[in-house]
C-alpha cells in the first residue's frame, strides 16, 4: 500500500504541476494556477500520514516506509527549486518570459552554483535522516534495520553532494 502511494504522489506532483503551469500560462488564470501549485505539500502530508498510521496498526518497518521518508525529505528539499526550474521554462516558451538562467561554467560562480545544488540536495537527505529517526524512535530500534539503511544512504548522499561541490571550489574550472 506505501509503495503504491508513494507512486501516486510523484504522480499527482507531476500533475499537479503540469496543471498549474497550464492555468497560470495557458488559461491565464495565474491564482488557479498557483492554488494548485500550492497543493503539492499536501501529497507529502498524506503519505505521511498513511505511512504513520501504516506503522501504528503493527507493520513490520521495512523498505517501503524508508523509500516514503526519502521521499518525503526529496519533495521538501528539491519540489520547489523543481517547480521554479518548470515554470521558468513554461513562461519562457508559452508567456513570453525572459529565457531561463543557466547555471555558470566556470570559476567562482561555478563553485557557488554547485554548493546551493548540494544545499538543497542536503536539506532533502537531512529532511529523510530526520523522519527516518523519528520512525526508528516510534517503533523502536530491535525492529528498525531496514530504515536505519536507509539512513545510511541518507549519508551517502550527502557526502557525494559535499565531494561534488568542494571539487568544484578546489579544483574550479577555468576558460579555456
Amino acid at each position: 500500500m506505501v509503495v503504491g502511494l508513494i507512486i501516486a504522489c510523484e504522480v499527482a506532483f507531476w500533475v499537479l504541476l503540469a496543471a498549474g503551469l497550464a492555468f497560470r500560462y495557458g488559461l491565464r488564470m495565474p491564482r488557479t494556477g498557483l492554488a494548485l501549485l500550492l497543493c503539492e505539500p499536501l501529497l507529502e502530508l498524506v503519505l505521511f500520514a498513511v505511512t504513520a498510521i501504516d506503522l501504528r496498526n503493527g507493520a513490520e518497518p521495512d523498505w517501503r516506509h524508508g523509500l516514503a521518508a526519502v521521499y518525503i525529505g526529496f519533495t521538501v528539499g528539491l519540489g520547489h527549486s523543481t517547480i521554479r526550474w518548470a515554470d521558468a521554462r513554461v513562461a519562457h516558451r508559452f508567456a513570453g518570459g525572459p529565457p531561463p538562467v543557466r547555471p555558470p561554467k566556470y570559476g567562482r560562480a561555478r563553485a557557488v552554483h554547485e554548493w546551493k545544488v548540494a544545499g538543497r540536495w542536503i536539506l532533502a537527505a537531512v529532511v529523510a535522516l530526520a523522519l527516518l529517526q523519528a520512525a526508528v524512535w516510534y517503533v523502536g530500534d530491535g525492529q528498525a534495520a531496514s530504515l536505519q539503511a536507509w539512513q545510511q544512504r541518507m549519508l551517502w548522499v550527502i557526502a557525494i553532494n559535499v565531494i561534488i561541490a568542494g571539487s568544484y571550489t578546489l579544483f574550479p574550472k577555468e576558460k579555456r
